[in-house]
């Protein structure tokens, strides 16, 4: 019987088995590399932010509303002898107030529950000088319940202040009994309307009034223990402190890092206030308070600032490594005014026009070194134009040279270099600089800068590059960053932004003129 031939020819066998070889060493060289080891993250670097104070610094804005009988009698320090039935905000709506605080972009609403004259704005048991006195809602009202449920429906946080001076309450100068009406009605606002996510306290306080001991220490310790969740805002924190300043600006310098211990509650250092401090062994980050008008409470004599006036403290405050706490007062009907209303929506035009396209998104980048290797995706550069904190460069250990190399593939106008640092992992940049490619193979600084923190803004003459590089010169340890975008704002106004760049070495040929944008052009962008 004759064999059966062969019907393959040899040079498809052959070519076959070198397939089947391939994709064996292939198979085997992707089994061996996708099991080694993941390198770790780095060791974060002290003090580092609490849950709550990492929420609270991802929201970025919040609302202020200074609201009561000061609204009704045209003042702002009340004395405490208003008769309550001057508060009858008859269209009181909270709803619109957290609407406005919503759609304008704000984080959480803060409300003056308390304010120095003593008026509570919740029918408190400790007290008859409240809206229970009043003849809004015919006595039976609430303003903070009203916006507790406001603010859960809408899904922004809620805060408070509770003045600790009180200009109408009798015991006010008596330590002891003083202390236990204040944390009472702490209980009362903490344990009636549901998740509190700030608390805020003052030191202020008018001269010759009646001296007082807080104490401060045994109120922190009531709040975590019924609002964990609560940052605590004063001169000295525990968890958030005041920028020093009611102008909404924080210090060029601005360290999320502090010694409480070197503060003091109403008797603050303004300059440690504002820069905080590199050495500092605790997390307490910048809060920059400031109204929308001149006045903290309504006037009806008063205007508002303009949309391109917030831009500029928006820049010296979120740009700082700071929360901007805006206040927004409701009127003396209840209601936030219309003209403060197109203020915020035309802030939020700007703020969409310049920040919503990240002009580096599409860029080629490279790093000076990576952690773990070129290829390590956890760690490489490609992770800074990655939304979010978690997700960060990292580069070499024992590196002494800290560079990402941008390349745009176009040339590029932009006049705003934004940075942000995963401040879980503590905040380590010290000094930094950007630096563009000019039309001579020679890189030129175009601004540089301290600090970078949460979140860092940086304005300068416009530019125009297709090649960028971000030069970290001075970190508190490995330096990592998890965002690094470049815009372009046509609204600023240079001379406002002259004093925080360095233009040494730009070609005068690069620098293109600001488009300027009036009030109304600003309105129907």
């Amino acid at each position: 019987m004759k064999k059966q031939s062969n019907t393959h020819p040899p040079v498809l066998i052959s070519i076959s088995r070198l397939h089947l070889l391939l994709l064996l060493s292939f198979s085997l060289s992707s089994s061996s590399s996708s099991s080694l080891p993941k390198k770790p993250p780095p060791l974060p670097i002290l003090p580092l932010p609490s849950a709550p104070q990492l929420q609270w610094q991802l929201g970025h804005m919040a609302m202020f509303l200074h609201f009561g009988p000061n609204t009704f009698t045209d003042s702002e320090w009340g004395t405490g002898h208003a008769d309550p039935s001057i508060f009858n905000p008859t269209k009181l709506n909270a709803t619109q107030w957290v609407k406005v605080a919503k759609d304008s972009g704000f984080s959480r609403v803060i409300l003056t529950a308390k304010h120095h004259d003593g008026f509570c704005l919740w029918p408190t048991e400790y007290t008859n000088y409240s809206v229970s006195s009043s003849p809004w809602r015919s006595g039976g009202g609430d303003v903070v319940g009203e916006l507790a449920e406001a603010a859960r429906a809408a899904g922004i946080g809620l805060g408070l202040y509770l003045s600790p001076w009180d200009r109408h309450e009798p015991c006010y100068g008596k330590t002891l009994e003083y202390n236990e009406f204040y944390m009472a009605q702490m209980t009362e606002l903490l344990t009636r309307y549901g998740d509190i996510k700030e608390v805020w306290l003052d030191g202020a306080k008018g001269e010759g009034e009646k001296d007082m001991d807080y104490f401060f220490d045994s109120w922190f310790s009531l709040i975590h223990q019924h609002q964990p969740g609560a940052v605590i805002f004063s001169d000295a924190g525990p968890d958030t402190r005041w920028v020093g300043d009611e102008a909404g600006v924080a210090g060029s310098t601005c360290w999320s890092l502090f010694n409480r211990s070197s503060a003091k509650i109403g008797d603050t250092d303004f300059e440690y206030s504002r820069g905080g401090d590199p050495l500092g062994h605790d997390w307490v980050p910048a809060e920059c308070d400031v109204s929308i008008r001149p006045g903290w409470f309504w006037h009806s004599s008063e205007v508002p600032k303009s949309a391109r006036t917030l831009l500029e403290l928006y820049f010296k405050s979120v740009g700082r490594n700071c929360l901007l706490l805006l206040n927004v007062p409701p009127n003396s009907s209840g209601l936030i005014s219309a003209e403060d209303i197109q203020v915020l929506k035309e802030f939020s035009e700007l703020r969409r026009s310049i920040f919503s396209q990240n002009l580096a998104m599409d860029a080629i980048i490279r790093a000076s070194s990576t952690r773990g290797s070129t290829n390590n995706s956890w760690f490489n550069a490609y992770n800074v134009v990655e939304e979010g904190f978690h997700s960060y460069w990292a580069p070499d250990e024992n590196q002494s040279n800290w560079v990402l190399y941008f390349d745009l593939q176009e040339l590029v106008s932009f006049n705003v270099l934004q940075v942000e640092e995963p401040i879980h992992m503590g905040q380590r940049v010290i000094e930094f600089h950007l630096e563009i490619l000019n039309k001579d193979g020679k890189w030129n600084k175009v601004t540089n800068g301290t600090t970078v923190g949460y979140r860092r803004l940086l304005q300068f003459p416009t530019v125009k590059s297709r090649n960028l590089r971000f030069v970290i010169d001075k970190s508190r340890a490995d330096p990592l960053i998890s965002y690094l975008g470049i815009y372009m704002d046509p609204f600023s106004i240079l001379s406002n932004i002259s004093h925080t760049t360095t233009q040494t070495g730009i070609n005068s040929s690069q620098i293109i003129h600001h488009i300027e944008f009036n009030h109304s052009q600003i309105a129907v962008l």
